[in-house]
């Protein structure tokens, strides 16, 4: 075991950037984390799930063996990178440049997962240990369907007796500026396809067909009637939105003999995925009543809402961001989902990392300075949860 000296965070985070692992090809992403945390004494096991092209590799590190585990999630699997020709420097190129690192992940996350990867070696280089233990656990699969990743990671770990305390998750957290917002839940979500299959016919001739798209019509503005909530202390109103109508037909003489529509909800702690799709059933078989014809609902909850309570634990996180930023980030539940939605069944889990402005984006970049400070924050964080 040779064990690591100092580590600069933007150093590694370009070699994180230079490697090409967009969902699910890892490229060697997983063997630079797997390497430099052997070499700080962690044992490392890898976990790979799916066969063929839907094989994914995940990782599980732990430095330690006494509680409490400390656990560090994250994804070195990132999006496509969309038109190259649009992008000002080479996506994987990990350039410099205006005070920026640019490239793919720069900010979702591989900037966060080089700052907590420096933060701990650095801290180790003194001569620190942790009372108790830390852990990573990184996916090859966030970005993509989520199947082959940290869900079932969690699960093969847990069976092998492995226990998390408390999880940090460094997500992209920062609307504009580092030190913003601190994510303690996340809302969840369910997506929709509606299919209405009636009778093909002339619109001269209504009686004789079975027109599907009065009644796709009516269902959906049966769904969108209803008030869902009104929100919470710690989450904002839940909302329905229709995000496609498709009746696949060019001709005003025809009645078209489907129509199709799909919808999604963004849903907080006043449901639950199975009572929203109880819900959205029972609409259909009202509709479904009047209708010579068939309803077809494809109802998938992709993630149940979830909140980690302010504690001890989001004490300790907000009081290190404020005491290197100068500002008090807030714990919020906005946005879209993330692997936290796994992670909060068997944890305590929060989510703070990088501003997320350009991720997606072309020209993904974060300041260098907000790795350099995040690395801070996250030493901070870890003296300060041993303590």
């Amino acid at each position: 075991m040779s064990i690591q000296t100092q580590c600069d965070p933007v150093e590694f985070a370009q070699d994180l950037i230079r490697i090409p692992s967009i969902t699910p090809i890892d490229a060697g992403a997983l063997d630079l984390l797997h390497g430099h945390l052997e070499g700080l004494g962690f044992t490392c096991t890898r976990y790979p799930f799916g066969q063929g092209e839907d094989r994914v590799d995940n990782l599980y590190a732990r430095l330690g063996t006494d509680a409490p585990n400390f656990c560090f999630a994250g994804h070195t699997d990132v999006v496509p990178v969309g038109e190259i020709g649009k992008w000002d420097n080479a996506p994987f190129e990990a350039a410099l440049k205006n005070g920026e690192l640019w490239g793919r992940g720069a900010a979702d996350m591989k900037g966060a997962i080089a700052a907590f990867i420096a933060a701990l070696t650095n801290l180790v280089a003194t001569g620190w240990a942790p009372k108790g233990s830390i852990s990573f656990l990184i996916t090859g699969d966030e970005e993509g369907p989520a199947v082959n990743g940290t869900d079932k990671l969690l699960k093969a770990i847990i069976a092998k007796g492995e226990v998390i305390d408390h999880c940090l998750v460094g997500e992209p957290t920062n609307p504009d500026a580092l030190g913003d917002m601190i994510k303690n839940g996340r809302r969840g979500s369910l997506n929709a396809q509606l299919t209405v299959t009636g009778q093909q016919g002339h619109v001269a001739y209504p009686h004789r067909a079975s027109n599907p798209v009065p009644v796709i019509m009516k269902l959906l503005t049966r769904l969108l009637a209803r008030n869902l909530d009104d929100g919470n202390e710690f989450f904002q109103p839940s909302n329905l939105e229709v995000t496609s109508i498709n009746v696949a037909n060019t001709a005003h003489n025809v009645i078209a003999d489907t129509a199709k529509a799909q919808f999604n909800i963004r849903f907080n702690t006043e449901h639950r995925g199975d009572d929203l799709k109880d819900w959205i059933r029972k609409e259909v078989a009202e509709v479904q009543a009047d209708f010579n014809g068939e309803i077809d609902a494809d109802l998938r909850v992709t993630g149940e809402a979830f909140l980690t309570n302010p504690c001890g634990f989001t004490d300790v996180i907000q009081q290190a961001v404020e005491d290197i930023t100068g500002r008090r980030p807030e714990l919020s539940t906005s946005g879209g989902t993330s692997d936290a939605r796994y992670i909060t069944h068997y944890a305590p889990v929060v989510e703070f990392g990088l501003v997320g402005a350009t991720m997606h984006q072309v020209n993904e970049r974060v300041a260098i300075s907000d790795i350099r400070t995040l690395t801070e924050i996250y030493t901070l964080v870890l003296q300060r949860y041993f303590a």
